[in-house]
């Protein structure tokens, strides 16, 4: 009797994925819980194990092809292609099909090492796995690993041909002159994100205000307290924990800024799951800090480190990325200098955060060059008045520019 490869539930509100890639092929032999597939859904990407031991049998729905929750992917039969008897024959083992796997490293990293952005990285640029040292977790490959690798190889003679040049050729055998354009369907996440985006333009009264944030004293508190502050808590002081704090004691002050628009009702919330956007290679997310009001500097740094590992990865959940009350997007880290983040709704504000830039500036009556971020606001006039939105900018100012009033409240 065979086994059916089905759509599982995909989390709330989400009824329909894509089917992204299959990890095996007709007749290829799975052991239990091992990925064969991966589904994408317009908020994650997500992997479907096997629930049985044994061969595929039958895929019923290719790459490319939308499919529902409950619906039939495939078959797995009992035994191996090559068993006689077929599918009456006895079952192998899970245990022989492990060992199997593991005897091959090439199949052994792949059923239990890679995460499936690096297995879609290796996968692209037709790369052998076992030749890539990995830095993760029990020798696990990165993403980072498999780009230095590709970075290293570069003007290797044997290296790979990269995909353009794969379909220039494509295109060039097929006749064509001049194959200067690509049509590429757009993935579900670059879709929903596209649907989200000028929801916020149609839906909130959106408007932004600017302000300028002198970052001397953050700078000298991460210089003074770095080395202590990464020996007893096992990771780095950034810049991020100062304004997730900052903007928390002003949420606090300014409470519709963390509220959101329902009907003709507002909701006011009295709790902090601050979200904080990651650009991916397939779009920007925004998971989410959950009670970031309740988190020491060293937990909100530790939570943004996993949050943005697990969304480059490709490995992140439902929960991650629903409910957040607030934003926070650092275009800084691209070398943006000043732009207007547009609203994750059904929040009501997002912060902006931008390149830090020594300057010129008046302090007193002299000029000094101080290093200077521009911070700003984007929030839904709707319920949110132009002086509340200012008022939270300077508040998150004055926290950034004197730390001390975050510890202090006040």
């Amino acid at each position: 009797m065979a086994t059916e490869i089905k759509v599982p539930t995909l989390g709330e509100s989400v009824t329909e994925a894509t089917v992204a890639k299959w990890f095996k092929s007709e007749g290829d032999v799975v052991a239990v819980d091992e990925p064969i597939l991966e589904l994408e859904t317009d908020k994650v990407t997500l992997e479907v194990n096997a629930t049985a031991a044994g061969t595929i049998r039958e895929i019923t729905v290719k790459e490319g092809e939308n499919v529902g929750v409950g619906a039939l992917l495939g078959l797995i039969g009992r035994g191996s292609r090559d068993q006689a008897g077929g599918e009456n024959a006895p079952q192998r083992p899970a245990e022989a099909i492990e060992k199997a796997a593991s005897d091959d490293p090439v199949e052994a990293i792949e059923n239990g090492k890679l995460s499936p952005a690096v297995r879609r990285l290796v996968d692209e640029n037709n790369l052998d796995p076992t030749q890539i040292t990995g830095t993760g977790k029990d020798g696990r490959l990165t993403k980072g690993d498999v780009l230095l690798f590709i970075k290293g190889s570069a003007s290797a003679p044997s290296q790979a041909p990269q995909p353009t040049t794969i379909r220039t050729v494509a295109a060039s055998e097929a006749g064509l002159k001049d194959p200067r354009e690509e049509r590429v369907k757009m993935t579900r996440l670059r879709q929903r994100i596209a649907e989200r985006l000028k929801e916020a333009q149609n839906t909130a009264a959106m408007l932004t205000t600017f302000n300028e944030i002198d970052m001397t004293n953050v700078m000298s508190v991460r210089k003074k307290f770095q080395d202590d502050f990464e020996k007893r808590h096992g990771c780095r002081l950034g810049f991020m924990s100062f304004f997730v704090k900052a903007c928390i004691v002003a949420l606090k002050e300014i409470p519709a800024v963390n509220a959101e628009v329902d009907g003709d009702e507002i909701i006011y919330k009295n709790y902090y799951d601050i979200g904080v956007a990651v650009g991916t290679d397939q779009g920007l997310v925004v998971p989410v800090l959950r009670d970031a009001d309740e988190r020491s500097f060293a937990d909100v740094e530790k939570g943004i480190t996993v949050l943005g590992s697990r969304a480059r990865e490709g490995r992140l959940g439902m929960d991650d990325l629903t409910g957040g009350t607030f934003t926070i997007t650092n275009g800084g880290v691209y070398g943006s200098l000043m732009s207007t983040p547009i609203i994750n709704p059904p929040q009501t504000g997002i912060l902006g955060m931008h390149k830090i830039d020594r300057r010129p500036v008046a302090v007193g009556d002299s000029v000094e060059v101080r290093p200077m971020m521009y911070a700003a606001l984007s929030y839904d006039h709707r319920i949110i008045d132009g002086r509340e939105a200012v008022m939270f900018l300077v508040r998150v100012k004055e926290c950034i520019e004197d730390p001390e009033r975050i510890l202090l409240a006040v």
